[in-house]
């Protein structure tokens, strides 16, 4: 498993820590091709998702995401954003249908099948427009105004 996303999964929350590490292990060997899944992002403070928040909207790029600080489950360290790299590190795709291990089975769905199969939720199976082909999460069973009550500014993760 690459460093990169080694050190990330450090940022989760710790509930799920040694699941990503499973799921990442088992989907490095699913993929026998060169190319690999990397974590892009796990936790995400307020103001780093109040700042992707305005990205589109108040600040110049492209509308990435849906959700002000607190209401994305990336803020509670419960939510993870992937993309595909190329074994020399050199080269990451977010192509969801490239079959780059031809195995007749797309890449990128091979990564999403395991990761539901440790019961995460997929962003690709929201209705559009906000279907969200890099993003995971694990709420177990809380809904986002339960995880805002949960949280405390001495706290740095919620309860579970």
């Amino acid at each position: 498993m690459d460093k990169i996303s080694l050190d990330r999964i450090q940022l989760a929350h710790p509930k799920v820590r040694a699941e990503l590490t499973a799921i990442l292990e088992q989907a490095e060997k699913a993929l026998t091709g060169e190319w690999k899944p990397r974590l892009t992002w796990t936790l995400r403070t307020f103001q780093e998702q109040n700042d992707l928040f305005a990205q589109g909207r108040t600040r110049p790029g492209r509308v990435v995401t849906w959700a002000r600080g607190g209401d994305s489950w990336h803020n509670y360290g419960l939510a993870v954003d992937i993309c595909l790299v190329h074994i020399s590190g050199k080269m990451v795709s977010f192509d969801s249908v490239a079959d780059f291990d031809k195995d007749g089975v797309a890449d990128w769905i091979e990564v999403v099948k395991i990761f539901k199969s440790f019961g995460w939720e997929w962003g690709g199976d929201w209705a559009k427009p906000k279907t969200d082909l890099p993003h995971f999460q694990k709420t177990f069973g809380l809904s986002i105004a339960q995880a805002k009550a949960k949280i405390t500014p001495k706290q740095d993760y919620i309860s579970i």
